[in-house]
């Protein structure tokens, strides 16, 4: 079977997750993904040794981040400050249909492999800039990182404790607005490449980090850009609908209810939890009682749910009057490794490491009939396949290329 991609030819001259993760996601969908890194060490990422206070590091002195978000490449080192250096990479660009970065534009411009350059070779190419703060504008040659558009687009203060004056970090979560803003990325990749099968035109597609920040905050941005009102920080002590809250449990676990419609489960609710007096409580019996009495309401049913284990609740639910009813557990990332649900539709699969051997992995989190995506190949070595590219890409000979060698090109 083919897959969604082949015979797309991408060239990547990105680092970090905001950057190289649109490279692995292609590369997951068959598209053949060139890693461009500098000689010496590549990309910053195979030299995070640790993150948030956790080493990064894996047998073989591999790094984890890195390993994590260039899968499915091929990966050669070419030095773009050198004009042979560049001529390869144009070689390269009129064999390839995308290229795409999260280098600033004015070094894109100082090392000549800006669009207005690439597209003289190749007219019909996709270029793709990943940025932080957008091209334009008087921050457009700021370092964005995945913490700095979390605290600037307001999902720090929307994200905190009702109860505190302190801002919320999503560290706990790993880089996610890296993780979005590099699908963003892939998301205008393939709607470039569309265009293009339809009109036959290349062009250059930007996003960025910020961007990208606001667009997942949809909902809250614009109820504050048009009704003034942006949804208040949470609180579980001051939860207004109860039933949308999480719960300990007597094993000490925690079991979420995300139930908007709180009125369709209120009598089911309440006899599972022994609680039958409650249905007809004027203080509870209605959807506006339970948010003015909220503060009242929580401490009874954490008394109820603490008198129980999860996993007697979730039984509970599972076979009584509960069809469609919004709960579950809360988690840790350690249970996706077992959790059925993720295995079964290949969120999380295994593969056979080159160092790692047999582990388990992130898998590709769509799914075609026809043209099926994966997991392909390892995160590459640094250089591993600069030789086999310029002579099956390139169309470079043996001894064109120990010339380069020798030139400090490659």
């Amino acid at each position: 079977m083919v897959q969604p991609l082949e015979g797309i030819r991408v060239l990547e001259w990105a680092v970090h997750l905001n950057g190289a993760g649109a490279g692995y996601m292609l590369g997951d969908l068959g598209a053949d993904v060139i890693k461009i890194e500098k000689p010496g060490d590549g990309d910053e990422f195979r030299r995070i040794l640790s993150s948030f206070g956790h080493s990064n590091i894996l047998p073989g002195d591999r790094i984890m981040n890195f390993e994590a978000v260039n899968r499915s490449k091929r990966g050669i080192v070419l030095d773009l400050k050198k004009q042979r250096g560049r001529e390869v990479l144009y070689r390269l660009v009129e064999k390839s249909d995308v290229f795409f970065t999260n280098f600033p534009k004015s070094l894109q411009a100082k090392l000549s492999v800006d669009y207005q350059t690439l597209s003289k070779y190749n007219s019909k190419l996709i270029y793709a800039y990943n940025g932080g703060y957008g091209s334009r504008g008087p921050d457009s040659e700021s370092r964005a990182m995945d913490g700095l558009v979390q605290a600037r687009t307001g999902f720090m203060d929307a994200l905190a404790d009702r109860d505190s004056q302190e801002p919320w970090w999503t560290q706990g979560a790993g880089a996610i607005f890296d993780q979005a803003g590099a699908t963003m990325c892939v998301y205008a990749i393939l709607a470039a490449l569309l265009a293009r099968e339809r009109w036959g035109i290349g062009q250059e597609v930007e996003t960025s980090l910020f961007g990208t920040a606001i667009h997942l905050q949809v909902i809250n941005v614009n109820r504050a850009l048009w009704i003034k009102d942006p949804f208040t920080r949470f609180s579980r002590r001051h939860r207004e609908n109860p039933l949308n809250n999480y719960y300990r449990c007597a094993d000490g676990k925690w079991l979420v209810i995300a139930e908007v419609n709180s009125d369709r489960w209120w009598r089911a609710i309440c006899n599972a939890l022994n609680l039958g007096k409650l249905v007809d409580d004027p203080r509870f019996a209605t959807v506006k009682g339970r948010e003015e009495n909220h503060a009242d309401l929580i401490p009874i049913l954490d008394k109820a749910f603490i008198t129980k284990s999860r996993k007697e609740w979730l039984k509970r639910f599972a076979e009584g009057d509960f069809e469609r009813f919004a709960y579950g557990p809360v988690n840790s990332v350690f249970d996706l490794a077992t959790d059925r649900q993720a295995l079964e539709n290949e969120y999380v699969v295994e593969v056979d490491h080159p160092t790692l051997g047999e582990i388990k992995t992130v898998g590709v989190p769509v799914r075609f009939s026809k043209t099926p995506a994966g997991v392909g190949s390892p995160a590459p070595e640094l250089g591993q396949h600069t030789e086999e590219v310029l002579l099956g890409v390139g169309g470079y000979s043996w001894d064109e290329i120990a010339q380069l060698r020798k030139e400090g090109v490659i």
